[in-house]
């Protein structure tokens, strides 16, 4: 009976049926709006100049090339669900119409953090490590 309920406590732990906490991370994805790139927006500007500063757009209408919209979610790994977004409307290739939703004001902080999980790209010990390249001697 004890190598029974041993042999089950070691499966259910390997298997991952356990108490121990999942690592979780968050999840950011589409353009990453700040209070600043908003503020920088004015109407008359062109679709090159609004490019220029808030990049490009994560959705174009399909059937309407005169909206664009930046959207920005972020699934907090122990956290809330934050969405902004801002919608931009263009006529006759100038801005005419700034639409904001969520709190703008708020910047994100996407800072990498530390701890198990993987590494950051940038943060290894050879990664500021001059690259050698291959080395041609002449022939003679």
């Amino acid at each position: 009976m004890i190598k029974t309920v041993t042999f089950s406590v070691a499966l259910a732990l390997v298997s991952g049926c356990s108490y121990v906490g999942v690592y979780k991370r968050d999840l950011a994805q589409g353009n990453l709006i700040t209070q600043d790139m908003v503020s920088q927006l004015e109407t008359g500007m062109t679709k090159e100049q609004v490019r220029y500063v808030m990049g490009s757009p994560l959705l174009q209408g399909p059937f309407d090339e005169n909206r664009w919209d930046y959207v920005f979610y972020l699934d907090e790994a122990y956290g809330d669900v934050e969405e902004k977004r801002v919608t931009l409307t263009f006529q006759n290739d100038k801005l005419a119409d700034i639409e904001r939703e969520g709190d703008i004001e708020n910047n994100v902080d996407l800072s990498t953090q530390s701890g198990p999980g993987p590494a950051v790209e940038g943060s290894g010990p050879g990664d500021n490590a001059p690259v050698a390249g291959p080395s041609y001697a002449p022939e003679e």
